[in-house]
């Protein structure tokens, strides 16, 4: 596990964290999950199920989303023939507590087991693809090594290799931490991810550059990776400019991984 303790200053983590307290009502094809993390706190996980026997992905959602969000959006992974589960942040919709990295990635290995514990609870299929869409490609990637075993396959929407790339890219003050040491921890250990991988960035992104998505490319350890650039798409609308090419991906890359 990366240690991300130096960076959980306040005057940092305003700069990287913007949770909301949106939260709706459960959709009627969904159920919530409270996940008890440490501290006493807990996060709120939403299922949207589209049909049983569809294969599941465990997805973290980027920054200033909210699990609610993916009410409306839920139905195109339906459309794809995926079951879509969302995992929020702490501080984030209903989830309480204040974010920190050290808590993202620690909670991000109890959220994948609760997860996994409910689909089988219910009898529902218990295959896992994990997705992370910007900041949720820590968590992602977190998972990704650890996990390979139980984890069919790894999604990087939007994402960036540590999040020590966008500090230096919008000169966030770090005086007194070694950035260059954090970030080649998190290089280190996405050369020992095996998982296939599909890697989907915006060509036009410019609050994550797409070198980022090159940078998880190359560094990758698996030989079954993929890269799919949406042309003229930045960080926010890449699902919808690319909206047939985006979810097309995302099934192919499934049924090809079952």
């Amino acid at each position: 596990m990366i240690d991300y303790s130096s960076l959980d200053q306040p005057f940092l983590l305003q700069f990287i964290f913007y949770p909301r307290k949106d939260f709706t009502p459960c959709p009627g094809n969904g159920f919530d999950l409270s996940v008890g993390v440490r501290s006493g706190a807990f996060i709120s996980c939403r299922f949207y199920m589209g049909h049983h026997q569809w294969p599941w992905v465990l997805f973290f959602h980027g920054n200033g989303e909210v699990v609610s969000d993916y009410d409306e959006i839920s139905p195109f992974y339906h459309q794809s023939k995926v079951n879509l589960v969302v995992a929020d942040y702490r501080g984030y919709g209903a989830s309480s507590g204040t974010p920190t990295l050290t808590d993202l990635v620690q909670d991000a290995h109890v959220i994948f087991e609760a997860v996994k514990e409910e689909l089988s609870r219910r009898n529902l299929r218990k295959d896992l693809w994990v997705m992370g869409r910007s900041l949720g490609s820590i968590s992602a990637l977190e998972l990704a090594y650890p996990h390979q075993k139980e984890i069919k396959g790894l999604i990087i929407e939007s994402g960036f290799p540590s999040v020590v790339r966008l500090m230096f890219l919008f000169g966030l003050p770090a005086q007194g931490t070694d950035l260059e040491k954090i970030d080649q921890a998190c290089l280190e250990r996405i050369k020992k991810i095996s998982l296939p991988t599909l890697i989907i960035h915006g060509e036009q992104d410019s609050l994550v550059p797409l070198e980022n998505a090159k940078d998880i490319y190359q560094h990758l350890g698996t030989q079954e990776k993929e890269l799919l650039v949406i042309p003229s798409a930045t960080h926010n609308d890449i699902m919808f400019v690319g909206f047939m090419d985006y979810f097309k991906a995302i099934q192919q890359f499934i049924e090809k991984t079952e």
